[in-house]
């Protein structure tokens, strides 16, 4: 029956492109975002991380961000080198398809996902299989950002049936705590500590890898440091330079 549904799915006419709008969504992150990390595993320089708005794109007719993570660098015996990219609808901020390229340890894992929100399903091109997905499904890289859209209250913990391979359901946002922290020009400021609990076991939000999230309290959220459990230890991602690009005029974003 899966398999029908997607086959129906695939050969749908393709929705007419969207035309530009005079108001988009309202939004703290816009286009041309770069945020750049030094990473670091205890004292040891490891390499550099990136969390970017890189571009626009259209999914089967639906214009959507194309939301990039990146993590690279390693120690003697050990190197990484991870990318997670989501393109995810600009209007709803649905997951319309996921790629994960790792390399951690020698080992390398490689998915891709095409997402369908209308028909609630999910394909996995890299292993041919079909699953059930959320009604409004978001994906790993695309979580950071959710998060961000979203109110945030210090003791909370928050969960959504939204990711995108329903069966790995619910998505769990716990609040721990505000802490301040420095940006790059040197400036103090208040952040949410949170811990985002997503996808399955090799992700790198996934509950074993037990990371964190420092957000800004304010209205751009900015994620100021990403501590990440590996294998081998703990990373810590600290913002060295941001690319903000201004804001666009704005209408009420999507529901959460």
């Amino acid at each position: 029956m899966i398999g029908a549904a997607l086959l129906l799915a695939l050969q749908a006419p393709l929705a007419a492109p969207q035309t530009a709008q005079s108001t988009p969504p309202a939004y703290p992150f816009a286009v041309g975002e770069r945020l750049t990390y030094s990473a670091k595993l205890g004292i040891l320089t490891l390499g550099e991380g990136r969390v970017e708005v890189a571009r626009l794109d259209t999914v089967r007719g639906v214009e959507a961000f194309v939301f990039r993570f990146t993590l690279a660098g390693g120690v003697p015996m050990y190197s990484l080198d991870d990318t997670l990219e989501s393109w995810t609808g600009v209007d709803d901020l649905l997951s319309r398809r996921f790629v994960q390229r790792q390399f951690e340890g020698g080992k390398h894992r490689f998915r891709h996902y095409e997402i369908f929100p209308d028909s609630g399903l999910y394909h996995e091109l890299s292993r041919n299989r079909t699953g059930l997905s959320s009604q409004f499904p978001i994906d790993d890289a695309g979580f950071l950002y959710f998060v961000r859209v979203n109110p945030l209250e210090v003791g909370k913990t928050y969960e959504f049936d939204r990711y995108f391979q329903k069966e790995l359901n619910p998505v769990i946002l716990i609040v721990h705590k505000r802490e301040e922290m420095e940006l790059p020009d040197g400036s103090k400021v208040q952040c949410l500590v949170v811990q985002p609990i997503v996808g399955e076991k090799g992700s790198l939000f996934g509950r074993q890898s037990d990371t964190r999230v420092w957000l800004t309290d304010d209205v751009r959220r900015i994620p100021v440091q990403i501590r990440i459990r590996f294998p081998f230890g703990t990373i810590t991602m600290r913002l060295k330079a941001m690319e903000l690009p201004p804001l666009p005029a704005t209408k009420a974003g999507p529901p959460a």
